[in-house]
């Protein structure tokens, strides 16, 4: 040990020397390798290449891989270093022979260099190719192969080597060349592309083709007599034909592309988009907008969720358009009005507080609140009807009314939990108008939030009746993120599984348009919750449905908000929707949620829950809030005579000859839209002449409605049309007096209807019954 120190000490210099020299030799190859840009590549979930997006600099370069295909290795050893798995990273060999040769011919005729010392060169682009610049080469190159291992630097090779034009790489050249993956090429391919990077600015496909086609079969034989490959091999090899020109690479889902590419440019995206599905979608939609576009209409968006993992499994963000319909904008995530495709969270959040029974009967009668004034689709009223019934057939006015009486700020809220991101404004913002449309959303939202109810449903079942804590969570369509759905808690997150369970299936009911006058029915093997929309003007039209694994989006209209008729969910988005849930196996329905849920008796005719006097009554299974629901309030006990013609008291009649009778009787203005739809809806029987007291009495303008801004026409010759005020009275025969401004203007009986011109101006019209009940109502005229 002293011999050693004392010789260092005398020949300290020299060692000091060889210590700077090691310590530059060490760091003398730098980190990273290769900086240029690379493309931004997409593939499915089973890594099939969805599409790419060109590199900043031009170039088709793929991101580094690691893997490399067992032909393409072979044959690019066997074309370019024999000996690759044996030298230290240069070949003193080939060294001396290509020297031989350059100095014969008094130029640079051979390289001799092995495949780390081209990685080398590759990544020091620019570099002349002098016999200096060819010991750099050789001392980074062993520099390399004392740092990663020998696969490690075929890969390198693979991902950054010249393929002609702007291919660089394995990956990106089996695409543009191929039209298939690398890991799928055969021994012909795989030679073809050994063999471009040795000339690739001679030689490339389209072009040299002889010199190419030499090259290669002289690899092919070379693997046939080192018995790489066998005799019949080589002859179905050498027979297949060179590529003539690139090919365009695969472009399944453009619009997720740019999305990807916006949070992970220049990287490889596996995502969760599965291939098939998302080929055979982009044909259903090709096909639509065929058809879509003879009127007019030139954009499309439909979004496939997977409720269980809560991936995307197929994405299109637009139709196969041109430019000047805006074809590359991505619609999915762009804020469009709803149409009516919020009401099924309006009916849950109902029934999740307990401030309705699922087919509990609401009014349908023309509505005026303030100066808003809803309509049906088909501008006509039933008077009541069923809450489910009304859902699914998408009624307008009930929708409203329902929202008004359940609160605005209520509803608001709820809309906000699902964390709706184009909700951007307070509830006094929307009005009434936003459980009609007055609201925006966009496509990725509405499907995420239907896929958290399904899911919570799904989730309530599978557990000991318990929800989690993030089930209203983002989607994904990275094949690496797995949606964390929180902690397990008996406490429900937004909606109680009772109330959607109950949701769906009145959604699973719908079959036909908004419009009465052209629906039709879908496929009923299929059970399905789904809802359509359409925004006013028929700028928007929308269809979403859910099954207990699957929920389709789909949304049809302009991008630049041109609207159409006929554009409506149920004749445009609709059909799109149930094409693609037939590419979808089918699921089994919901589990019913029994342990939010109470068996109880409901009254059939109303919906509510039974009273005293309900004559028909029927166990239904029920979310527990609504069992603070009030008993029906359209039951009430009359006394009739034994025709049941006239009500009767014992004022006219011997008790024993009074029959009681539970009867089932609406307001006025309910009551007169009712029977219009209900023939055998009774009214109530009048009192018998002889009999004293009074029945109970209620009368409500049909028309004008509070404070109605009237337009009077006029016909050709000038005459001004008509105003006719209508009424509606409990007791029809009852004569009515009428007051236009506190002035008498005339009587009615039986029909109460009475056509008046009233002068331009603020008015007030007065009814007052012969018992002394009163009705008053404010209207402007114009002309």
């Amino acid at each position: 040990m002293k011999q050693i120190i004392s010789h260092i000490k005398k020949h300290k210099i020299k060692f000091a020397l060889i210590g700077v020299l090691l310590i530059a030799y060490y760091f003398c190859l730098p980190n990273q390798l290769f900086k240029d840009p690379t493309a931004t590549v997409m593939t499915d979930i089973s890594n099939t290449l969805l599409g790419a997006q060109i590199a900043k600099d031009g170039q088709w370069r793929f991101p580094h891989n690691d893997s490399i295909p067992k032909k393409f290795k072979t044959c690019i050893i066997q074309f370019e270093d024999e000996y690759f798995y044996k030298h230290p990273g240069f070949n003193p060999v080939s060294i001396f022979k290509a020297l031989g040769n350059n100095l014969k011919s008094g130029s640079v005729k051979r390289g001799g260099s092995t495949l780390t010392q081209q990685v080398i060169r590759l990544s020091r682009k620019g570099q002349k190719r002098t016999y200096f610049e060819k010991v750099k080469e050789i001392i980074l190159a062993t520099r390399l192969e004392f740092r990663t291992t020998k696969d490690k630097i075929l890969s390198y090779y693979s991902s950054n080597a010249p393929f002609g034009g702007n291919v660089v790489g394995l990956d990106a050249a089996s695409w543009r060349y191929f039209n298939r993956s690398s890991q799928n090429l055969s021994w012909a391919e795989s030679a073809t592309l050994a063999v471009l990077p040795n000339a690739p600015s001679l030689i490339y496909p389209g072009k040299n083709q002889k010199r190419l086609l030499k090259k290669r079969n002289r690899l092919l034989k070379k693997l046939l007599k080192n018995n790489v490959i066998d005799s019949l091999t080589y002859q179905l090899s050498i027979a297949e034909s060179l590529p003539q020109k690139p090919y365009a690479l695969p472009q399944a889902a453009p619009h997720l592309l740019q999305k990807a590419a916006k949070l992970h440019y220049g990287k490889r995206i596996q995502t969760t988009i599965d291939l098939e599905l998302q080929e055979r979608v982009n044909f259903i939609v090709k096909n639509r907008y065929q058809q879509l576009r003879q009127n007019e209409i030139y954009n499309a968006a439909i979004l496939v969720l997977d409720v269980k993992t809560r991936q995307v499994l197929a994405y299109v963000g637009n139709t196969p358009t041109d430019k000047s319909h805006q074809k590359d904008v991505d619609i999915i995530d762009k804020p469009r009005s709803t149409g009516s495709i919020l009401k099924p969270f309006l009916y849950a959040a109902m029934l999740d507080t307990g401030d309705l029974l699922p087919n509990t009967l609401v009014a349908d009668v023309p509505t005026q609140f303030n100066n808003y004034h809803p309509e049906n689709y088909n501008k006509t009223y039933d008077g009541a009807v069923p809450a489910s019934r009304a859902l699914s057939r998408s009624l307008n006015v009930p929708a409203v009314r329902m929202l008004q009486d359940f609160g605005l700020d209520r509803f608001h809220h709820y809309l906000k939990s699902l964390q709706l991101k184009d909700l951007k404004y307070s509830a006094n913002h929307y009005g009434l108008s936003l459980i009609l449309g007055g609201a925006e959303s966009n496509l990725w939202d509405l499907c995420k939030s239907y896929a958290a109810l399904s899911s919570t449903l799904n989730h309530f079942s599978e557990t000991s009746s318990e929800y989690f804590s993030n089930e209203f969570c983002e989607p994904t369509f990275l094949a690496s993120k797995t949606i964390d759905f929180g902690k397990k808690t008996e406490d429900k997150t937004i909606y109680d599984a009772a109330s959607i369970y109950l949701t769906y299936e009145s959604l699973k009911n719908v079959n036909r348009p908004e419009s009465d006058d052209s629906w039709e029915f879908f496929d009923g093997s299929k059970q399905i919750a789904w809802k359509t929309g359409t925004s006013f003007g028929f700028r928007d039209a929308w269809a979403i449905g859910t099954t207990k694994d699957y929920v389709v989006g789909v949304w049809v209209g302009n991008a630049d908000g041109e609207g159409r008729p006929g554009l409506v969910g149920v004749e445009t988005a609709a059909p799109i929707l149930f094409d693609v849930f037939d590419l979808l196996p089918n699921s089994t329905w919901f589990s019913k949620p029994f342990d939010e849920m109470q068996e109880v008796e409901i009254c059939k005719q109303s919906g509510h829950r039974a009273s005293q006097y309900c004559n028909e009554v029927k166990k239904e299974f029920v979310q527990v809030s609504g069992l603070k629901t009030k008993p029906c309030p359209y039951h009430v006990l009359i006394h009739v005579d034994h025709t049941e013609t006239y009500q009767i008291n014992s004022s006219c009649e011997d008790l024993n000859n009074i029959n009681h009778k539970s009867w089932f009787i609406l307001p006025p203005l309910m009551a007169h839209y009712y029977k219009t739809k209900n023939p055998f809806y009774k009214p109530l029987p009048k009192f018998r002449a002889d009999c004293l007291g009074e029945e109970n009495i209620s009368m409500a303008f049909i028309y004008p409605k509070a404070h109605n801004h009237i337009f009077l026409p006029k016909d050709f010759d000038g005459t001004t049309n008509d105003l006719i005020l209508k009424i509606a009275h409990s007791k029809p025969e009852t004569t009515l007096f009428w007051y236009l401004d506190d002035q008498f203007i005339s009587s009615t009986k039986d029909i109460h209807e009475l056509a008046i011109i009233p002068k331009q101006g603020q008015h007030s019209v007065t009814v007052v019954d012969e018992f002394g009940n009163e009705a008053k109502q404010y209207f402007k005229v114009s002309e």
